[in-house]
């Protein structure tokens, strides 16, 4: 499968994944009162959504059509569009 995750969708995941996770971790060892059954859903939301923002591999996204990510072509284009901006 081709990398689909990147640009603020990848940082959206790393980030919001990650304080998903916290916060169950936090509710299940009794920090928070939230119960049981929604903390250990946010720790596996968490995981899943830190994990794809990782590998930058989304199933949800293939099956939608949706691809948030640019490349390495893109990114050497653009850094070929820089040099050229520049004088010698």
């Amino acid at each position: 499968m081709e990398k689909n995750v990147g640009g603020f969708d990848r940082t959206w995941r790393l980030v919001g994944g990650a304080l998903l996770a916290v916060i169950g971790v936090a509710a299940l060892v009794g920090v928070i009162s939230i119960g049981t059954l929604l903390p250990a859903l946010l720790v596996v939301l968490g995981v899943v959504f830190f994990a794809t923002g990782v590998v930058q591999k989304c199933v949800l996204n293939r099956l939608v059509g949706l691809d948030t990510y640019r490349g390495e072509e893109a990114e050497t284009d653009r850094m070929d569009e820089i040099s050229a901006d520049r004088p010698s």
